[in-house]
């Protein structure tokens, strides 16, 4: 009989009483077997070592060494799946850049259900992160920003772009080669609220266009890019002569608010021919079918390849029922972008 092997976690965080709440809380699920839990991240380097978990949770804040510092020294010589568990803070962009897989944020202590919830979601976190891969991109650093390659082409369109697990980095891969006369750009990267505009301001500082968390009414312009904001599904709407996003509260779509099927449909119904569409790395299948009414309308559609995604789900599935044109490395997609805008 083939039993299935349960995925070993190795936690890291300096309160004992928070390590062994969060032990006894992930533990509870069949699938999982905690197998070390280190107060720092010397000792979790020997229990690395000697029980060779398949996933670490990871706290940012610690004595000795802090865990992005850690994650820097880690990553290079023992590639593993780390899930960051952090307050809200933008520490949690730097972990990403360092090679973490995915994050969860702390519970309010006011909040009576906020550990339940917080173990709920480090679950099917670490289930994600157990199949992920660990990108040689995550640790290349700094990059510096790009110059503008499109020819004397209009910037009219717009680029619509979807992720979600291993997505942040991604996405600054993408946006980095912009230059500042590209088309508008919409984007859902499933992620919860607060971070959403942390994340905008953060890729706003690193790239030529404008980067900005969208709300009700903004315009998409060449050179903007709008980042749908967490806990609202975000869609493209035409005001006369104008095309703006609408935010709006709604059910998950595909177990997601934000959700890239309702920002996708929404750029396929008003866009056509004129769009191009982009999947990146992702669980799950959200944004599919979103992306193949957008080519089935004549828009032009990319999906990140197997071997660069952190998690080969969303363009998988995209590129199964034949929503993508050109499957394609990470690092190739901008210029792919490129190619199409000049040969309009």
């Amino acid at each position: 009989m083939n039993i299935k092997r349960k995925i070993k976690v190795l936690i890291v965080d300096d309160s004992l009483v928070f390590r062994e709440a969060l032990a006894k809380g992930i533990s509870s699920d069949q699938g999982i077997e905690v197998v070390g839990k280190a107060s720092d991240p010397f000792m979790a380097r020997d229990m690395i070592i000697e029980l060779q978990p398949d996933v670490m949770t990871l706290d940012v804040e610690m004595p000795k060494m802090n865990g992005i510092e850690f994650l820097q020294r880690l990553m290079p010589q023992y590639p593993i799946p780390v899930v960051v568990v952090s307050g809200t803070s933008k520490n949690v962009f730097e972990a990403l850049r360092a090679g973490a897989v995915d994050f969860v944020t702390k519970p309010d202590v006011s909040s009576p259900r906020g550990f339940e919830m917080l173990v709920n979601e480090l679950v099917v976190k670490i289930k994600i992160a157990s199949m992920a891969k660990v990108g040689k991109w995550k640790n290349e650093g700094a990059v510096q920003r790009a110059g503008g390659r499109l020819n004397t082409v209009a910037s009219d369109g717009i680029i619509a772009i979807g992720a979600s697990t291993g997505g942040t980095e991604a996405i600054f891969e993408v946006l980095k080669r912009f230059s500042k006369d590209m088309p508008g750009t919409v984007i859902v990267q499933h992620m919860p609220p607060v971070f959403t505009k942390m994340y905008a301001e953060r890729l706003n500082n690193s790239c030529l266009v404008e980067v900005k968390e969208a709300k009700t009414g903004d315009e998409i312009v060449p050179g903007r890019v709008l980042i749908a904001p967490g806990d609202y599904h975000m869609r493209v709407k035409k005001s006369g002569s104008r095309y703006t996003v609408e935010c709006l509260k709604g059910e998950r779509v595909n177990g997601h608010c934000p959700s890239v099927d309702v920002l996708f449909n929404s750029v396929a119904g008003l866009f056509g021919g004129s769009a191009i569409g982009v999947i990146l790395t992702g669980m799950g299948y959200d944004g599919a079918k979103g992306l193949l009414a957008m080519r089935n309308k004549g828009a032009r559609t990319i999906g990140q390849d197997e071997c660069s995604c952190v998690v080969y789900g969303m363009p998988k599935v995209a590129f199964d029922i034949g929503a993508v044109e050109k499957q394609i490395p990470l690092e190739s997609i901008s210029d792919v972008i490129y190619s199409i805008l000049n040969s309009r």
